[in-house]
């Protein structure tokens, strides 16, 4: 016999074991939610699509025109190296074209353009919707309308909600985007935006520019002063230190250069005279100077002088060797040459005398020039640090003119700027009205209302099944309880009208069956109904094969889940094989089996079990197979039931048909009404458990488990009863689409 798993005693144990296997991630489940819940997801998406459809018919359609700007970060060739407002430095964050973002979107240009295109008074921008019911609102509460501030500020607001400016990907481009009711407005109003954008850029330039030149203004005038000044100083201390400055540099130094000159020139004729001085006075000592000291002399006396000493010289010898020394004309040439001799000697003292005068001049000049370069020198070295002075004084007025001039040249380069507008940005496509709406987008929000419908539909399906606390499929039943479901029973109709009678004289007290549910299995023996008890008596059968399944319990954890009529119809099935069955109408609170097979019964169960009828007497019988019914007839209120049908007389009437029968199928109460079934359990081979699908709550059904403890280990299984048939074709289409074809309902073609 197929038992429950192992649990605790306790329905608290039971349902933990329950909660455990919710939380596992089934995805097969979920497919057979989604598969079963399809006619909530079909509705949801539904009237998602719908809502969706009759929202683009009703909204008002919205357009979107588009202008690009360029922000040219190219320097103008115009006076690029002059400009007072630098060139914006675009880093690799691209902040600066961000800051440009911003300044599109201030205020300062929205009010430019609202102010231009007048769109205070523009319908577009009129409060609609929700605002608009909110601003009538607080009109009732205000007496005066308002002010055109108040008017201004909220066109200001619908502007910045309808306005849209971004940089495109990383390029130098700014988009700007604007979205009205109206195509040609929308145009308009970007290509306003991108004209005051870039017409305040040049007003704040034009501002920046004219404010440096006042700036430059004062400060040229204050560095002009301290130029004048500084020059001023550098004069005064040049006139009272005496340094003048010269083509050739400061006089001084000019001085000191031409006497050192001077001096050597000095040196150098001193020396000359000298020289010759000692040339004249050897040349004195010695006799007649021979012809090379003639020609250094370069004396027309001493060259003239020297040639007749010469003549006379060469005369005298000849005389001398012709008429000897003593010879008168000998004597005569001797006494001349002497006479020439002296005065030779007299030229050479007076050239002597010449050069030394000579001498002595160059000698005395070197002197005076020697003396004139010392006081220079002198001169120069205690002038020195007013040189240094000098020098910083310079330095400070150079200083303070070229920074004069540089402002002065930037002063009329920003003059110049003033006149000349030059802008970074430029329009490089301008707006034109959309041919096409922005919004609604029917070829988004169609699409995308489908897949909100969808996915709405599957969530409310899965939050659905997560809190539905009941069964729906065998899985559930394995998952939760941990035994098998032996069949999932549809729900049945009753039929019209009833059966053939019984024969006359067939049996003394046939079984009633004016309600066909009763023997559901007799007239529709091709039904899936039919087949799911022809499952349930096989699993009844296999597990009587490993221990005593003669006696069969049907028990429910409520009342109504259809368990009398599952018994009439489990009994019938067995019966129809020439089975002897005898079912036993065992509730006896409330004896539904009596009222529907055996109305008109005056005796039963409570009568045999009391010894005031005997057995035979009060059982009804079927004509045709071997079902007998042992009804249970209430003649008032029976507070001991349970004490009753868990009696000895009760344990000795299962024994006695026990033998005689081959299956005794006992009708039990519900578990969770009364104790009738725990009182009973121990006196029942097998159970077979039915629970109402989709209705009976899973710890109901836990909670009845856990109250009777040998119904645990008698348990055959569980029957899904009142299934609707169209939700079980969807949860089981994954079965195959001829899975039901070999089924045949009552009405079916054949």
């Amino acid at each position: 016999m197929l038992k429950l798993k192992s649990v605790e005693a306790d329905k608290h144990s039971a349902m933990s074991v329950a909660d455990a296997a919710v939380g596992a991630l089934d995805f097969s489940h979920y497919w057979t939610v989604i598969k079963r819940d399809r006619p909530l997801i079909a509705i949801i998406t539904a009237l998602c699509v719908g809502a969706m459809v009759l929202y683009i018919l009703l909204a008002q359609p919205m357009y979107t025109a588009t202008g690009s700007i360029l922000i040219d970060v190219r320097k103008n060739q115009l006076l690029q190296n002059s400009q007072v407002v630098a060139d914006m430095q675009l880093d690799a964050a691209g902040s600066a074209i961000e800051s440009q973002v911003e300044l599109i979107k201030s205020e300062s240009v929205a009010l430019a353009v609202i102010r231009e295109l007048k769109l205070v008074d523009d319908p577009i921008f009129a409060p609609t919707g929700p605002q608009a019911v909110l601003g009538y609102i607080k009109s009732l509460f205000k007496n005066d309308p308002s002010t055109p501030y108040e008017r201004e500020r909220n066109t200001v607001e619908a502007f910045d909600k309808a306005l849209k400016v971004k940089r495109s990907n990383l390029t130098y481009i700014i988009d700007i985007e604007f979205t009205s009711p109206s195509a040609e407005r929308s145009a308009q109003i970007v290509n306003a935006i991108a004209d005051a954008y870039m017409v305040n850029e040049l007003d704040a330039r034009y501002e920046a520019t004219r404010r440096a030149s006042r700036w430059l203004q004062d400060r040229i005038k204050e560095l002009r002063e301290q130029a004048t000044l500084a020059e001023q100083k550098v004069q005064n201390f040049r006139a009272e230190n005496n340094i003048i400055d010269t083509n050739r540099g400061r006089l001084s130094e000019q001085q000191l250069a031409d006497v050192n000159t001077q001096l050597l020139s000095a040196q150098a004729a001193t020396a000359e005279a000298k020289a010759k001085l000692d040339q004249i006075n050897r040349i004195a000592n010695g006799n007649v100077p021979d012809a090379t000291v003639a020609d250094a002399l370069k004396n027309e006396v001493i060259t003239r002088l020297r040639a007749q000493y010469l003549d006379l010289s060469s005369r005298y010898a000849d005389m001398s060797a012709r008429y000897g020394a003593n010879h008168q004309v000998a004597i005569n040439l001797r006494n001349q040459m002497n006479e020439i001799r002296r005065s030779i000697t007299d030229e050479l003292r007076r050239i002597g005398d010449a050069y030394k005068s000579d001498f002595e001049v160059a000698r005395a000049r070197e002197t005076s020039l020697q003396k004139s370069l010392a006081e220079l020198i002198s001169q120069a070295g205690t002038s020195g640090q007013a040189q240094v002075t000098l020098r910083d004084l310079e330095s400070s007025a150079q200083t303070a003119r070229n920074l004069y001039d540089s402002f002065l040249q930037r002063f009329l380069e920003a003059s110049q700027q003033q006149t000349l507008p030059i802008s970074e940005a430029r329009l490089i496509t301008a707006a034109t009205a959309p041919v096409e709406k922005s919004w609604p987008k029917s070829k988004i929000l169609l699409p995308g209302s489908l897949v909100l419908g969808l996915m709405l539909g599957v969530a409310a399906a899965l939050i659905r099944d997560r809190l539905d606390d009941v069964f729906r499929t065998a899985k559930d039943i394995e998952t939760y309880l941990g035994v098998e479901c032996l069949g999932i029973l549809p729900v049945v109709r009753p039929g019209k009208g009833a059966p053939a009678a019984a024969k006359a004289g067939a049996v003394a007290r046939p079984i009633s069956r004016k309600s066909t549910i009763t023997r559901y299995v007799l007239d529709a023996p091709f039904s899936r109904f039919t087949e799911s008890m022809r499952s349930v008596k096989v699993a009844i059968d296999i597990s009587g094969l490993t221990r005593e399944a003669r006696v069969i319990g049907v028990v429910s954890a409520v009342p109504n889940e259809g368990k009398t009529t599952f018994a009439s119809n489990l009994a019938t099935l067995m019966a129809q094989n020439g089975q002897k069955v005898l079912l036993i109408d065992g509730d006896l609170r409330n004896p539904r089996l009596t009222q529907a097979l055996a109305p008109d019964a005056k005796a039963g169960l409570f009568e045999v079990l009391t010894q005031a009828q005997t057995l035979g007497d009060v059982l009804y019988a079927e004509d045709g197979n071997g079902l007998q019914m042992l009804p249970a007839v209430l003649k008032g209120p029976t507070p001991h039931t349970a004490e009753l049908i868990s009696s000895r007389a009760m344990a000795a009437l299962l024994d006695s048909v026990g033998s005689h029968y081959n299956y005794v199928v006992v009708d039990l109460p519900p578990i969770i009404s009364v104790v009738d079934v725990r009182a009973a359990a121990h006196l029942i081979d097998a159970f077979v458990c039915v629970t109402e699908w989709g209705e009976t709550s899973r710890e109901v059904v836990a909670e009845a488990f856990a109250s009777v403890d040998v119904l645990r280990d008698r348990l055959v299984g569980v029957v899904l009863n009142k299934a609707d048939p169209s939700a079980l074709k969807r949860i089981e289409s994954y079965k195959g689409r001829h899975y039901q074809s070999y089924y045949l309902e009552p009405g079916d073609p054949a």
